[in-house]
């Protein structure tokens, strides 16, 4: 045993195996020292540039409305950059080749016809904020060649859950320039006609007027949120012959798959959308204007306009407390994504116009028939009561169309009948009985019923077949038939429907 022992000791190979495991692990030590010392150091440092909260530094830059203050920053040599790159671009110096294939699939999908007349559109967005800021994104970067934007307004940190493009940085600035610098870094070769105004009736020409080369608007986007300078906007654009879309509320929705392009006359179960189409209707305007708008019911759980505090009430006049007269002053509560949904339909509708690209709606239809429907048991019973009265078997025909169906249905009546508040089988009827002369047979051959539109309420079949046999060929009046509250709330649909068009007309 000694001897093997000696034997390995004086092992040429063996001291050589053993001076480099040696070697081995003093090399792997040394090497986790400097890791460790390293370490130490890297955190050391760190810990050293933290200022104390008593001393300055970058952190106190915050301006006042709560964004990062202006400074000499890498963000902001690239805004110049892209600046710089933008107004080459406008002029012509950027590579098409690099456009187009930027464009690649917009290209594929509409052909080269097709996104030639979108690079030569003009498009004007009325309204920068949720929706208008998304449509704007959308149809910039699918090449649309020129836009106008619209808006009085400023980003502020409220505006970051649903604006397409805005930053914290961009807190405090005009929605127009937001939007212009931000798109300009992606497509620089797009020309923007910023205007940092209100719009209004009177500035209208002016906001509208032709691009510099005198080519009039391809279309208009309406996204305002306020109803007078909406309806000033699609009455203009409807007198004008200017193609436009408006968009409804997104506010207090949440389901993307009740979100609906159509005709406005038959927009149904938003607010904002009764209010245009009333208004548009007493200025002549009842149909050819197409929006986006929501199917959306309002549920208990779900959100709803907050209502000022009434603290907010005992400090003056409401009305007052508005940055701008006439514009709400309540918080509306917005699901970020909604506008979004709102702006791209809007955006997608337009590209599709200008492209020519076929594209059918399917929407309304079945409103549409319900309302053939009522029209039709409303002339059923007119012709019931002229026999009733006397005037003969020859039939009548009347000046009420589907279309005032469901104006009376919808808007006036809130889509419920009057009596017991059911939204089923639907129909119109007279209030209350014709007195003296109401069929005008002064043509010959035609025998025309003069019935005004505020002499019908909304009730259930059920109902209307009631009322007829008890008010309308019986010696009964409604005061007989109903009690006070269906009475006062007759009354108060009409209150309301003649209050607004005085005070619109006003």
């Amino acid at each position: 045993m000694s001897q093997w022992l000696s034997d390995l000791a004086s092992s040429h190979r063996l001291q050589l195996g053993l001076t480099a495991l040696v070697s081995g692990g003093l090399a792997i030590t040394a090497v986790i020292g400097l890791q460790n010392a390293r370490r130490w150091y890297d955190v050391h440092d760190l810990k050293d540039s933290i200022p104390d909260l008593d001393s300055k530094h970058d952190v106190e830059k915050i301006n006042n409305f709560g964004g990062a203050a202006v400074s000499d920053t890498t963000e902001q040599k690239d805004d110049e950059r892209s600046v710089a790159l933008a107004r080459r671009a406008r002029l012509g110096d950027y590579d098409e080749d690099l456009i187009l294939e930027q464009l690649a699939r917009n290209r594929v999908f509409l052909t080269d016809d097709g996104l030639r007349k979108l690079r030569s559109a003009f498009v004007i967005i009325v309204g920068c904020g949720g929706v208008g800021s998304h449509a704007a994104a959308a149809l910039a970067r699918s090449g649309c060649g020129r836009i106008r934007l619209i808006d009085f307004d400023q980003v502020t940190l409220s505006s970051l859950n649903r604006h397409a493009v805005a930053t914290l940085s961009d807190v405090g600035t005009p929605k127009v320039t937001t939007l212009q610098r931000r798109l300009e870094q992606i497509v620089p070769w797009v020309h923007f006609d910023c205007r940092n105004q209100l719009f209004n009736a009177a500035s209208a020409d002016s906001q509208l007027e032709a691009w510099s080369d005198g080519e009039a608007p391809t279309y208009v986007i309406d996204a305002i949120d306020n109803i007078d300078s909406k309806v000033a906007l699609l009455k203009y654009c409807h007198d004008n012959s200017l193609p436009v879309i408006s968009s409804m509320g997104a506010g207090c929705k949440s389901d993307p798959t009740r979100v609906l392009i159509g005709d406005i006359s038959a927009s149904t179960d938003d607010p904002l959308s009764r209010a245009t189409r009333r208004k548009l209707r007493q200025e002549g305007v009842k149909e050819g204007v197409p929006v986006v708008y929501s199917t959306e019911k309002t549920a208990p759980g779900k959100a709803e306009l907050i209502p000022l505090p009434e603290e907010q009430f005992q400090k003056g006049l409401v009305n007052e407390l508005g940055v701008l007269p006439d514009f709400r002053v309540r918080i509306l509560p917005v699901l970020g994504t909604m506008p979004a949904v709102f702006g791209l339909c809007v955006a997608n509708h337009v590209m599709l116009e200008i492209t020519g690209y076929p594209h059918e709606y399917v929407t309304g239809k079945v409103r549409d028939k319900m309302y053939d429907g009522i029209l039709a048991q409303l002339q059923g019973l007119e012709e019931r009561l002229a026999k009733a009265d006397g005037a003969g078997k020859q039939g009548v025909r009347m000046r009420v169309t589907s279309d005032d169906v469901g104006y009376l249905v919808e808007e006036v009546f809130r889509g419920r009948s009057v009596i017991s508040g059911l939204a089923s089988r639907l129909a119109l009827a007279r209030w209350r009985k014709p007195v003296g002369k109401w069929i005008d047979d002064r043509t010959p051959g035609q025998r025309i019923d003069e019935l005004p539109l505020d002499a019908l309420v909304c009730m259930t079949k059920d109902e209307m077949l009631e009322h007829e046999k008890l008010v309308l060929k019986g010696d009964r009046k409604p005061e007989d038939v109903y009690d006070q509250e269906v009475l006062d709330r007759v009354e108060a649909r009409w209150l309301e429907e003649r209050g607004m068009k005085a005070r619109w007309q006003n």
